[in-house]
């Protein structure tokens, strides 16, 4: 009977997607990595160590991510927090092929379009990072410390809708987040289920 059970662990855990197999938890190491940006350049997390880092996973087709950057409310954070020495890394894990995959001269485009003001838009086509991370949906959204910790990590604010009059009803977490640690408080919410379209991994 231990055997069986022990057998069909090892089942389930092989048919689970690769991406719920990583567990990034709050207030633990944030795991390091390096992309590419939009020029070509290498990027490594560990290189921002001393500054607040600001993770978001995005789609541009997907209607939860339009739903916050049409309405301007993605734009705002991301200018209100670089404008605060804050560094924001916006990454594609969308693999080519699938929604949301676009070249580098796409993205520039998209960025100039919508007025977003990321830190670095990164490139994650095979989808490492973003199993690293275990990203689930566009947009997810991670919040580490200057010391390299993780503090919050789930979704943008709390109405799960595609539907930008709900923004302004909602909290938003990552705000909630950011306010907290700058203020030498501890984060409230953690961990939050996120919400919008899954990531467009290859597999």
């Amino acid at each position: 009977m231990k055997q069986l059970k022990a057998w069909l662990a090892a089942l389930v855990l092989f048919a689970l997607p690769h991406s719920t197999l990583a567990a990034v938890k709050a207030d633990s190491q944030a795991p390091d990595f390096t992309l590419k940006n939009i020029q070509g350049e290498a990027v490594r997390l560990s290189n921002y160590q001393g500054k607040y880092v600001i993770l978001e996973w995005t789609n541009h087709l997907c209607p939860y991510v339009q739903k916050h950057y049409d309405s301007g409310n993605m734009q705002a954070l991301q200018q209100k927090y670089t404008a605060e020495d804050v560094v924001w890394l916006s990454i594609i894990s969308s693999a080519p092929g699938k929604q949301g995959h676009v070249s580098s001269e796409q993205a520039q485009s998209l960025s100039e379009e919508r007025k977003a003001s990321p830190s670095q838009v990164l490139f994650d086509e095979n989808g490492a990072v973003g199993k690293l991370y275990g990203a689930k949906t566009t947009p997810h959204m991670y919040v580490i410390d200057p010391q390299g910790i993780l503090r919050y990590a789930g979704a943008i604010d709390s109405i799960k809708s595609a539907n930008p009059a709900d923004i302004t009803r909602a909290t938003n977490y990552v705000d909630a987040a950011m306010s907290a640690l700058k203020s030498g408080q501890e984060v409230t919410e953690k961990m939050t289920v996120p919400y919008g379209c899954s990531v467009k991994y290859a597999s």
